[in-house]
């Protein structure tokens, strides 16, 4: 499917606001600003933007630890004000200031994040049981390549692809399990190969194309929402930076190659979408400075919000309230 001129405008808006979310929380976390850790997207946020910006508001979305989810929360168009606050353990947070970047916003069907890697292989198979059983619904399940040394991942294929749930597995291979490089985890260069092991349709694109991502997770839909099961979609993204912010960029204990990585920051989302829009004529300079401008200005009011919050200070009744067992 050929995205027309308004879809990129939106999806290249999306970009720029989930870039620049994603560095306040760089910065934010540098300054002691934020509870808990910052798993960094800087270069690889066109994945989660181009995965969310057009599922249906009745799909369930389930997005990567990768930059705690930004790139997915800012095409499903959630609060980032609120999902700010929660970093912060602040009153307004979406979960009352108590889960540091376990988020969940279940009044949009985005639902959780958890320390564990690979923990929603097994849930998702839940939520696409459930989708089923209702129609007219599809699940997204973003995780990255490290997560497929998971058991759960096996499973939850085999159950999706007997069963024909509609899940979109939708893996962010960026070639690094935080110091671990795939190619010493997986002795294949695709992830989806695995899924292809259960008969299970996939398919293998630029994660650095928001466009062709987009186009794709499209594409995937129909197919679940056709009764057809399950499709597996592996973005090739890049990993700019550390695992997490504060500890060092390493591949097998040895610091990660420095020409490569200023070679890869080439291939930067935000900088392949620009040239693109202007090329094609989508959008003007002027408009790509105005979108710039309004996503400066939506990160100071975010950060507005979440400062002018009151810290949380959750009695055990309150603590207790937000766990399901």
């Amino acid at each position: 499917m050929a995205l027309g001129k308004k879809q990129m405008a939106l999806l290249y808006r999306n970009l720029v606001r989930a870039d620049h979310f994603d560095k306040m929380m760089m910065n934010r976390i540098m300054q002691g600003k934020l509870i808990g850790f910052y798993h960094p997207g800087d270069g690889a946020m066109a994945a989660g933007v181009g995965a969310s910006t057009f599922l249906g508001e009745n799909d369930i979305l389930n997005p990567h630890h990768r930059a705690h989810g930004l790139g997915y929360h800012t095409g499903r168009g959630t609060d980032i004000g609120r999902y700010l606050a929660e970093h912060t353990g602040k009153v307004d947070g979406c979960c009352g200031g108590r889960s540091s970047f376990h988020w969940s916003f279940p009044e949009q069907k985005v639902y959780g994040a958890s320390g564990f890697i690979g923990w929603h292989f097994c849930p998702v198979v839940g939520w696409g049981w459930a989708s089923k059983r209702k129609g007219g619904q599809v699940v997204l399940m973003a995780s990255g390549d490290g997560s497929y040394g998971q058991g759960g991942a096996h499973e939850a294929m085999l159950f999706a692809m007997n069963w024909k749930l509609p899940i979109i597995f939708f893996c962010e291979n960026n070639g690094m399990a935080i110091h671990s490089t795939s190619a010493d985890m997986h002795p294949m260069p695709d992830i989806s190969s695995l899924a292809q092991g259960y008969g299970m349709p996939a398919v293998v694109i630029d994660g650095q194309d928001v466009f062709a991502v987009a186009e794709t997770v499209i594409a995937a839909r129909k197919h679940a929402l056709a009764g057809k099961g399950p499709i597996f979609v592996e973005a090739k993204t890049l990993r700019l930076r550390e695992h997490d912010v504060g500890t060092p960029d390493l591949a097998r204990a040895e610091p990660r190659d420095a020409s490569y990585l200023e070679e890869i920051k080439q291939r930067d989302p935000v900088v392949l979408a620009t040239k693109r829009v202007l090329a094609e004529k989508v959008l003007t300079r002027k408009q790509i400075d105005k979108i710039y401008a309004e996503a400066e200005a939506e990160v100071a009011a975010v950060e507005k919000f979440a400062d002018d919050s009151p810290i949380a200070q959750p009695g055990i009744e309150e603590l207790q309230a937000g766990v399901y067992a």
